[in-house]
């Protein structure tokens, strides 16, 4: 090959790009504009950007014009190679009329890699219908900062949850012959101030012990084939340019043998942003080196800059091809290379020929009942009851359905909360309520939403294009649940206007009405167009707009009048909810859930639904205590010499239920070697008189080490669901390797001592304690150490009245 074949495999193009003006990646209009497809086409291409997550275009004319554009890829280059096409794949499959799931952080409420595995799989079949090759999915940044506006992508605040449940989705999409891709790598969420693409200044012990092992996890356990740097710089070192992590750490040390690509634009910010290159050869030779292998979204550095910088001699050639075999061998492991490989994807074959356009449209369906169902199923597990004094379910409504079958995941419950419903209906059965839906969220289609899914992420730019997909509203979705009941809907405010006239109106249903529901939350958005998304940061935690102001006229107005009000939130981060935390009847917490959601949200105030959502972030109770998560060290706790209590009003882990359930029975070892493993059993009893599921959760505590840890942190967790009266044995095996940590010399070390093993339905809220000792020397353990606590849950019979 020549050196402009080999360069024209290690970069993509982005040709609808910049079709309707707007952007959709930072600083995109700083860019030139990109070669044409007729232009590169004799070289050969590496890669399609987005064919199907630009504009909105038909499922199956995009499968057609895919098709049509690889035909001509293919003839024209020399060696007859096909390029790789990629979209997003963050909350479903970003393209008109498909599915659109929970965002990652409702994966993370659901603490059921089980399902999300499930959901993934979907996502990739119907990715791989229509010619796709690789998915941008999913993110594994742990939250270091709530205000980020990118929490929404995320799976949540602890590194283990992130993990596992990014794991899970990594080997469903690529069960469906679609390429995953982790990103960011690594610290893009740990920015100062919450700030998007700010710089990072973490030390290299939290990198190691927080940002890097659900990375390591998905490398090891996953069969991931992609990895996407991320766009910050670590302690002056940009992502795009680190060679020690994207080589040294990456590929020397895990083991990872798949392509690492540029977020887009990365490769040229080293030279807008970061200034560590002084022209555009020069970034691309500095990405190339520290081993990054494909230019995103478009050619930029690794066309003539690069191919200039080879002649000159400042870039040797073996990085090309050490570049450009990484990126052959995977299209090899697709097919792409094979004699009898054809463009027609799955979706069209067998409907040649393909001159009728208009049969062609509307024949490719990416919304399928069994689609629906999963993000049913999703979003229905991962909204999260946080608080309830009774008044949920609102009736008898519906009975809640069967629990699951199977145990995987985990999360909490509070024994609390019996579920005995609402005195507030007047009335049997589901009807006869007088509901005032009060909040910007009430009656919008999209609340559901996040930044990524396609009718925020594009569909946006086109406000006369349909949807493409339903929609319901949650006065919707209330009417359906409640219909005999009469629902007065009255926005009270904007999302984030400063407009507080609505306050009479939304004050005066309220006070007519059985029961209030506030529909409070974000609009997703990319870049400042939303207050929740992409470049959508926040100053603090509270409200957005004037919805804190509403929530407390709502509480002065029903003070004392025994009307309830049950706040929920539809957000992509957890906010501050001040009075409303302890007054509220109740707080029911869903992370833009999906197309199914509202349904969701209804079902659990009905009661249809017995909620078993738990938080993959804390909900701090004061909006400026940032940045703060459970996983912290004791000078980030509340102290004598602070002002500033950053303890949360709802702890990572916590979620109620409509039943109770008794902890009992704890038997544990005492001790066991560095090298061994320690035992622990259990029984929880469901207690209530509703099926449900508690969320076993499994922290460590290591009191005394070398260097500062934790007050505590998961290392495992388990899904449990029981009948009324139904009680289950748990054992769990916990290698002595997930007491490690990194030592002052910066080896990964398990150190012997004494260590608690606690036993919560939350970070919180814990059940049972063991004590337990590791005996010998100091161990060091590598990447090879075990990662995982051994789950095994036996369900019982009954054991009679409590």
């Amino acid at each position: 090959m020549t050196t402009e074949e080999k360069l024209a495999q290690l970069y993509g193009l982005w040709a609808g790009a910049s079709a309707d003006g707007a952007e959709v990646a930072p600083h995109q209009h700083d860019m030139d504009r990109p070669p044409s497809l007729d232009e590169l086409l004799p070289h050969g291409l590496g890669q399609l950007t987005r064919p199907f997550g630009t504009v909105p275009v038909d499922p199956a004319l995009g499968a057609l014009s895919l098709m049509r554009t690889q035909e001509r890829i293919v003839a024209a280059n020399r060696f007859a190679i096909p390029a790789m096409a990629h979209d997003e794949c963050l909350a479903g499959f970003a393209a008109w009329g498909a599915t659109t799931y929970p965002v990652p952080l409702s994966w993370g409420a659901s603490f059921d890699p089980e399902l999300v595995r499930e959901m993934a799989g979907a996502i990739g079949g119907d990715m791989r219908s229509v010619g796709l090759h690789q998915g941008l999915a999913p993110v594994l940044d742990v939250v270091r900062d709530a205000r980020w506006g990118r929490v929404e992508e995320t799976i949540g605040e602890d590194p283990y949850l992130v993990g596992t449940v990014a794991t899970a989705y990594i080997q469903g999409l690529e069960s469906a012959g679609i390429v995953a891709t982790l990103k960011h790598f690594a610290g893009y969420s740990a920015s100062r101030g919450g700030r998007n693409l700010a710089p990072v200044s973490m030390g290299a012990r939290e990198r190691a012990d927080v940002i890097l092992p659900p990375f390591e996890m998905a490398v090891r356990e996953s069969g991931v084939r992609s990895v996407m740097h991320a766009y910050t710089d670590t302690d002056g070192v940009p992502g795009a340019a680190d060679e020690e992590l994207l080589t040294g750490l990456l590929r020397d040390t895990w083991g990872f043998e798949g392509t690492v690509v540029a977020d887009y634009f990365g490769i040229a910010f080293l030279k807008t942003l970061h200034g560590v290159a002084a022209d555009w050869g020069g970034a691309a030779a500095a990405a190339l080196t520290a081993g990054v292998d494909v230019e995103l979204p478009t050619v930029k550095t690794f066309g003539r800059p690069l191919r200039d910088a080879i002649a000159a001699g400042e870039v040797p050639g073996e990085l090309i091809d050490r570049a450009l075999r990484r990126v052959l061998t995977q299209k090899a492991e697709l097919g792409l290379l094979d004699p009898e490989w054809s463009p027609v994807p799955p979706a069209l074959a067998g409907r040649a020929p393909y001159g009728d356009t208009a049969a062609l449209r509307g024949t490719v369906d990416l919304d399928s009942p069994g689609r629906r169902e999963i993000s049913r199923r999703l979003a229905e597990r991962s909204v999260i009851l946080l608080r309830n004094d009774g008044t949920l379910p609102l009736t008898a409504g519906p009975a809640a359905g069967p629990p699951e079958s199977g145990a995987a995941g985990s999360g909490s419950s509070d024994s609390g909360s019996s579920g005995s419903g609402s005195s507030a209906s007047g009335s049997s059965g589901s009807g006869g309520l007088r509901i005032a839906l009060i909040g910007p969220q009430g009656e919008s289609p999209t609340a559901v939403l996040g930044c990524y899914s396609f009718p925020v992420h594009v569909g946006s730019q086109h406000p006369d294009t349909p949807v493409g997909i339903e929609l319901p509203t949650l006065r919707e979705a209330l009417a359906a649940e409640f219909p005999g009941s009469e629902i007065v809907a009255v926005p009270g405010a904007g999302v984030d206007s400063p407009d507080t006239s609505g306050f009479p109106a939304a004050v005066r249903a309220a006070r007519d009405a059985d029961v209030v529901v506030v529909a409070l939350g974000d609009r997703a958005g990319l870049f400042g167009r939303g207050t929740s998304g992409e470049g959508c940061d926040a100053e603090n935690l509270g409200l957005p707009g004037v919805q804190g102001q509403l929530l407390e006229a709502l509480l002065d107005a029903l003070d004392g009048t025994g009307t309830p009000l049950v706040v929920t939130l539809l957000a992509g981060r957890p906010y501050a909810l001040g009075r409303a935390a302890d007054e509220a009847a109740a707080v029911v917490q869903a992370f833009f859930p999906g197309q199914e959601g509202t349904s969701a949200v209804a079902g659990v105030l009905s009661g249809r639904i017995s909620p078993s959502g738990r938080l993959p972030v804390s909900v701090p109770r004061l909006p400026g205590a940032q940045p703060s998560t459970y996983l912290a060290a004791p000078l980030a706790r509340v102290s004598e010499v602070s002002s500033i209590d950053p303890t949360p009003a709802f702890a990572f882990g916590h979620g109620l239920t409509y039943t109770s359930f008794d902890w009992s029975g704890l038997a544990a070892t005492g001790s066991a070697g560095t090298d061994g493993s320690l035992e622990l059993s259990f029984t929880v009893r469901n207690t209530g008189g509703r099926a449900g599921t508690e969320v076993v959760q499994l922290y460590l505590r290591d009191p005394v080490a070398s260097v500062v840890q934790p007050v505590q942190r998961m290392i495992g967790y388990v899904r449990v669901p029981l009948e009324p009266d139904e009680r289950a044995s748990v054992a769990v095996t916990v290698p002595a390797d997930l007491a490690s940590f990194t030592g002052r010399d910066g080896r990964r070390i398990v150190e012997p001592g004494e260590l608690e093993l606690r036993l919560g339905a939350s970070s919180a809220d814990v059940r049972l304690t063991a004590t337990a000792r590791l005996t010998g020397p100091v161990r060091r353990v590598d990447h090879t150490r075990e990662l995982h606590a051994r789950f095994t849950v036996t369900r019982g019979g009954a054991t009679g009245p409590a």
